[in-house]
């Protein structure tokens, strides 16, 4: 079984955020950046805005297919490109939450340590655990309502003669 947690965990490393490389940082500000301008209602409107320019001007190029492939290839870039944007702010948040999740996991007295790094497991030990939790979940809710049955109390806490009164 998992080693259990305890309260005095081993001090914090020290994290050195210096040695990501000047790329990595730079990629990572623009991503941030620009998923944060992108996400704003201004640029949705922006984004509207260009999409009516685009069908007002079809008369004056007779529907064309210069002017259709204008729009199809300029979404397509815009997509292609959001594409890497949104993986790495979703790679990001994925990545804090589980570093969050993992702090409140190795922080709770009597907690398995397992769970801590749960997101390196490989899908059958993903499901192995799954199933051994679900067992374990299932026991104790039978657990329960035998309890509840030996005591002769229903649900609320107030004794059958009570409760008929």
């Amino acid at each position: 079984m998992a080693k259990k947690s305890t309260a005095t965990a081993s001090p914090r490393p020290h994290i050195d955020i210096g040695k990501q490389s000047r790329l990595a940082k730079l990629f990572s500000t623009f991503a941030q950046r620009t998923a944060a301008w992108t996400g704003h209602p201004t640029a949705f409107l922006m984004a509207v805005g260009v999409v009516v320019a685009w069908i007002v001007t079809g008369p004056l190029f007779n529907y064309s297919d210069t002017w259709q492939l204008v729009i199809n290839t300029g979404t397509t870039i815009v997509t292609f490109l959001m594409v890497f944007l949104i993986q790495n702010t979703q790679n990001r948040d994925m990545l804090s939450m589980q570093l969050k999740l993992s702090e409140l996991v190795l922080a709770i007295k009597g907690a398995e340590d397992e769970f801590a790094s749960i997101e390196d497991l490989s899908e059958d030990e993903l499901e192995a655990l799954h199933n051994a939790c679900r067992s374990r979940a299932q026991q104790t809710l039978e657990h329960l309502e035998k309890r509840r049955e030996g005591d002769g109390k229903p649900r609320g806490g107030k004794s059958r003669k009570s409760a008929k009164a």
